[in-house]
């Protein structure tokens, strides 16, 4: 094999203000960098392809066996350490995980209710408004997500113990430390506060399309997403770890109502009622190695020139069957959830809510994801503490601000150490 040396990649650290020019200018360069390692794209995507391959036709056994997709974990594993290697071997191959009992059932039950009761004292249903944005705004049934942000329950759970020994966990699964630097400290997260889901029986949900959310045109543009993919583009395509945090934490984020501003090695939720398999859950790729397929896919020569396989700025990232059709093919949803369980899915991985009609049961969850402390989401840390003092909508959601009013939410004597270091507060 023949190889030259790697050309330079042009970079925008901010959106470029002629998109397609750059998505052309892009393409061009990657497809060079590639070719100067000796093999072409093709070559490099059916490498990919197998990898893919390997990973659905372990599913399929998995499913043909009658067994969960879904690693299961129960909370008093992880905390007194008894996680098997082949429990954490699955958690790494399928990159998402239910954590049975994370919560005892009756406090999450009991959260649900605070949080009825906090919304109904604050007299927020003669205020909303309607959806503040236009994704979650899809669903149907209003309001499902409500833009509330510090209740009780929801900071009881996110500066819990529990939670902190799960989001480690969790984080440990990640290599942060290459290169001469530490990417993220594991033992230490940065809260992301998120919204609310609370779904009642009988409702009719059209749910979400699969997309998945690490960013948009700034995983090909930016230095930084440039270098976390360098496997990707330099012909080194078998070295590519999703597990790989290098250059994930530091670099910037294309802007965008829908977006992330942290970093999280998981997304998540904990789920505040029982929720059967079939009534409108969290269906995900269980192939963390997916992200690979969704960044190569574009060089291929079937796709547009100054198109990067529908991605764009300020929306979500899309998945279809028009281009990955074998992803596609391996979606899968959650096993029954309990009150009190939580699910955890990889940043990267592609990801949906399933459509329901006359739903059976509450669909209630609180949305609390792993995001260890780490140059990024000590930049947004700023942000969510100025939130929190004002009671504010958190900088990466719009700008509702219901709470700023109310006189009970969680207030700052209310935090504990824990609490504290997650806002960066003395």
């Amino acid at each position: 094999m023949t190889t030259t040396a790697a050309p330079a990649l042009p970079s925008w650290q901010t959106v470029p203000e002629d998109l397609p020019a750059a998505i052309r200018q892009i393409k061009r360069a990657l497809r060079a960098r590639i070719e100067a390692s000796g093999r072409s794209v093709h070559d490099v995507f059916a490498v990919v392809e197998r990898r893919i391959a390997d990973r659905a036709a372990e599913i399929d056994a998995d499913r043909k066996r009658g067994e969960s997709v879904w690693p299961v974990i129960d909370y008093t594993d992880i905390a007194d350490g008894s996680v098997t290697p082949e429990q954490l071997d699955k958690l790494k191959r399928r990159g998402c995980l239910v954590v049975r009992g994370h919560f005892d059932r009756d406090q999450a039950l009991a959260w649900d209710t605070d949080i009825v009761s906090y919304v109904e004292r604050n007299r927020f249903f003669e205020n909303y408004t309607g959806p503040g944005d236009d994704f979650f705004g899809s669903v149907g049934s209003k309001p499902e997500i409500y833009p509330v942000f510090w209740s009780g329950a929801q900071m009881q759970a996110r500066q819990s113990d529990r939670m902190t020994r799960v989001q480690s966990f969790l984080n440990s699964l990640w290599s942060n430390e290459s290169e001469g630097v530490r990417w993220f400290d594991p033992d230490r997260d940065a809260m992301y506060p998120d919204r609310i889901r609370r779904r009642p029986p009988g409702v009719d949900s059209r749910g979400l399309g699969t997309h998945c959310d690490p960013g948009t045109l700034d995983l090909w543009m930016t230095r930084e997403y440039q270098r976390t993919f360098r496997h990707l583009f330099d012909g080194t395509v078998e070295d590519y770890d999703p597990w790989d945090a290098a250059h994930r934490t530091t670099g910037p984020q294309y802007p965008g109502t829908t977006m992330c501003s942290a970093f999280r090695t998981f997304q998540g939720w904990t789920a505040l009622s029982d929720m059967d398999h079939d009534q409108g859950v969290l269906h995900t790729v269980p192939i963390p190695e997916a992200m690979a397929y969704l960044m190569l896919r574009p060089l291929l020569d079937d796709v547009p020139d100054d198109d990067m396989c529908g991605v764009t700025v300020n929306q979500v990232f899309p998945a279809d069957r028009k281009w990955h059709a074998p992803l596609l093919d391996t979606l899968t949803g959650i096993p029954d959830i309990r009150a009190g369980d939580s699910v955890w899915w990889h940043c990267d991985m592609i990801h949906s809510i399933a459509p329901v009609t006359d739903q059976k049961g509450w669909g209630n969850v609180m949305y609390i994801p792993a995001a260890p402390w780490c140059p990024r989401n000590e930049r947004y840390a700023d942000r969510v503490r100025e939130a929190f003092l004002t009671g504010s909508s958190p900088g990466d959601f719009p700008e509702e601000h219901y709470e700023r009013t109310w006189p009970d939410r969680f207030g700052p004597d209310q935090l504990n150490e824990t609490g504290r270091r997650s806002m960066d507060l003395a």
